[in-house]
């Protein structure tokens, strides 16, 4: 089974820059200030994350996501047993992975935590919200971080926080998709003790409950990339293109409170200008 098998383009960015530029365009500008010789590198793990995070998307049923998850580890344990399979991402992974002695732990459990999304059943706690964020994003920020050769304590300690911080955003951004699936990623606990049942939000109505528990979730991840902000005496400057996401996640933070902590106002979703410029503003002070 080939996963996500597709013809190659002709851009000059290669499959793996491509498919980050046209669906993760926050992480594809982030890659832009990256040393040239570790872009490639850059984009080839983005784009793994990409295809790993789609599953439920391209799949009909749970078995179905089941196996292609299984076909990426096998594909991660051929990576590292020196014998990648052909495939558009898979082999500048490899090459990623050979260059930098990428842990491999990293992506297994990635791939493991990405099983959650397979089901409907929201987290139990904001812990367990907290556990799937570490998974899922932290573990690919320490990833970026090994491939650009930061991969001292303060980097890991900045990355955890960044990597949960980045993923609470998302998950009340996209929360309208998820719930077009009924799918729920609030914490049950936050959602009984406002009084937020999960229909209201497969509705697709807004309430005071739910903008409550968004609220939390916001103030969380404030609370997380404040961590980063702390970290960042210390930090190598080598660090700084796997965690410039920091300075977009405060934007988008900023929009939440605007539209009154509702996921389902529209505006979440447009594009925001001047992205760029924060990035580039942020790459030059080192203020993540």
């Amino acid at each position: 089974m080939a996963a996500g098998a597709a013809t190659r383009p002709s851009s000059a960015l290669g499959y793996c820059g491509e498919e980050l530029r046209r669906h993760d365009h926050d992480r594809y500008l982030t890659c832009l200030f990256a040393p040239r010789a570790s872009r490639a590198h850059l984009f080839a793990l983005y784009a793994f994350n990409l295809e790993v995070a789609k599953t439920p998307e391209v799949v009909s049923e749970a078995m179905l996501g089941q196996i292609r998850l299984q076909w990426w580890r096998e594909s991660i344990e051929g990576i590292y047993a020196g014998s990648p399979r052909h495939h558009e991402v898979v082999e500048p992974l490899a090459s990623a992975v050979a260059a930098h002695g990428l842990t491999r732990d990293h992506f297994e459990r990635l791939i493991d935590a990405r099983e959650t999304d397979l089901g409907q059943e929201a987290p139990e706690s904001l812990s367990a919200l907290e556990a799937y964020a570490e998974a899922t994003s932290a573990t690919l920020v320490w990833l970026a971080l090994e491939i650009l050769g930061a991969k001292d304590e303060a980097s890991r300690r900045a990355g955890r926080s960044l990597g949960i911080a980045w993923a609470y955003i998302g998950l009340l951004r996209a929360l309208p998709f998820h719930a077009g699936r009924r799918q729920l990623y609030l914490p049950q606990d936050l959602m009984a003790e406002a009084g937020l049942a999960p229909a209201e939000v497969f509705a697709g109505r807004t309430s005071p409950a739910l903008r409550r528990v968004a609220a939390r979730i916001a103030v969380e991840a404030e609370g997380h990339l404040g961590e980063v902000r702390g970290c960042r005496g210390g930090l190598p400057g080598a660090a700084g293109p796997a965690l410039l996401p920091g300075r977009l996640a405060d934007g988008y933070l900023r929009l939440l409170a605007k539209v009154g902590h509702d996921p389902f106002d529209a505006r979440l979703q447009a594009p925001q200008p001047g992205k760029a410029w924060r990035l580039l503003w942020t790459a030059l002070t080192g203020r993540y």
